[in-house]
């Protein structure tokens, strides 16, 4: 019977992401919360009504959902697009990740937390949730100058913030004793390899793809570019973030005789997205937020303030809009696994840390996985840019 539960539940679930998107349109409230709040109360922290079967897909459904939002993102990195926004975006990225580590590394190490876990927490602090915040934008029909450079942060912040996490993951290391030329090494093959799946995947797919008719063989390339992406990265130990980014990047601006690859890849992606987020909803525990603590607390303080004051002093530099300055940190808020993923490599290479990092990012993550899409919408709400309709 577990085949026909199986089969029931997943039909259900993409039905329950039609609710979402339905009450998502009427209410404030942004899908990607409502999807993994449901996940939250179907899940073991709730009633427990999931077949623990259907957990063993989430890593398969995350990689492949979480590559399609990074094949799209790297679509908004274009020649034109760079031209236009690539000042604003580089520089409100870097101010928003070197303040997000400044501020908590600081701000902990202030209230008496250890150095080499105050620098690793961070480290995690600058990771973002890139899926939610695209599908925020998706919902809400936004689009200008303030969307286009915020898909284009998105884009880029989690490269600069796996930088700046090898980084501090080897000052951390030697802080403990250790030698930390291994794990710099590592963490530089790690964005090497990458960057060359990207390459070795986007190229080709520049010149091959859209050369066929319009419909299923488009179809087909495009979900076959993110399953390569994904394939070779989780093969070689890569980020398939970083390579899928890179891929979508090639694409939009080496393939000028068409975009239907991006086209495709939005027609399809939403079934894989209901199921990544309310499975991410059910993998949460909310027991984490009774461990929470002074770190944990002080962590979402300093997190939500060094990006509001990243996002504003980031669009200053950039000679940005001040109104771009004021809310382009809050659209910035979400959190979500690639922040666990850093907290599990943290932990594995420190582990006297290990249970600490796992505790603090889970609770932190639960927080800013709910808010963090509210706020994004709030942000695009108050530049002006919401359409009048979703664009699904």
């Amino acid at each position: 019977m577990e085949l026909p539960f199986l089969l029931l539940t997943i039909g259900g679930l993409l039905l329950v992401g039609l609710v979402a998107d339905t009450i998502g349109r009427r209410t404030p409230l942004p899908r990607v919360t409502l999807l993994i709040l449901f996940g939250v109360v179907a899940g073991p922290s709730g009633f427990d009504i999931l077949p623990h079967a259907l957990s063993d897909w989430y890593e398969v459904l995350a990689t492949i959902a979480l590559t399609m939002v990074a094949f799209l993102l790297g679509g908004t990195l274009s020649a034109d697009n760079l031209r236009a926004h690539g000042r604003a975006i580089l520089t409100i990225s870097v101010a928003v990740v070197v303040l997000t580590t400044l501020t908590l590394g600081v701000g902990l190490m202030a209230i008496g937390v250890a150095a080499p876990l105050a620098l690793l927490l961070a480290g995690i602090a600058t990771a973002t949730a890139p899926a939610a915040t695209q599908d925020v934008v998706r919902q809400s029909g936004a689009h200008g100058p303030f969307t286009t450079q915020l898909l284009g942060i998105v884009a880029v912040d989690d490269a600069w913030g796996l930088i700046v996490f090898s980084l501090i993951l080897v000052a951390a290391q030697t802080l403990m004793g250790g030698n930390g030329v291994d794990l710099l090494a590592d963490g530089l093959i790690e964005i090497g390899l990458s960057c060359a799946i990207g390459l070795l995947v986007g190229f080709p797919a520049a010149i091959l793809t859209g050369r066929l008719r319009r419909g299923e063989p488009t179809q087909s390339e495009a979900i076959g570019i993110v399953f390569l992406c994904a394939g070779l990265a989780t093969w070689l130990g890569a980020s398939f973030l970083l390579a899928g980014m890179i891929a979508g990047a090639i694409v939009v601006n080496f393939a000028r005789h068409h975009e239907r690859a991006f086209h495709e890849i939005e027609r399809i992606e939403w079934p894989f997205m209901v199921l990544f987020f309310v499975l991410a909803g059910a993998a949460l525990e909310f027991e984490s937020l009774t461990h929470l603590g002074l770190i944990g607390a002080a962590c979402i303080v300093l997190r939500f303030a060094s990006r509001l004051v990243g996002g504003w002093a980031g669009a200053r530099l950039a000679a940005s809009p001040p109104l771009y300055g004021r809310w382009m940190g809050m659209a910035l808020m979400p959190q979500a696994g690639v922040a666990l993923g850093m907290a599990l490599v943290a932990g594995n290479h420190i582990p006297q840390y290990r249970d600490t990092l796992l505790a603090v990012t889970i609770a932190t993550t639960i927080v800013f996985e709910i808010i963090g899409p509210v706020m994004t919408q709030v942000a695009l709400k108050r530049v002006g840019e919401v359409g009048q309709a979703p664009q699904r």
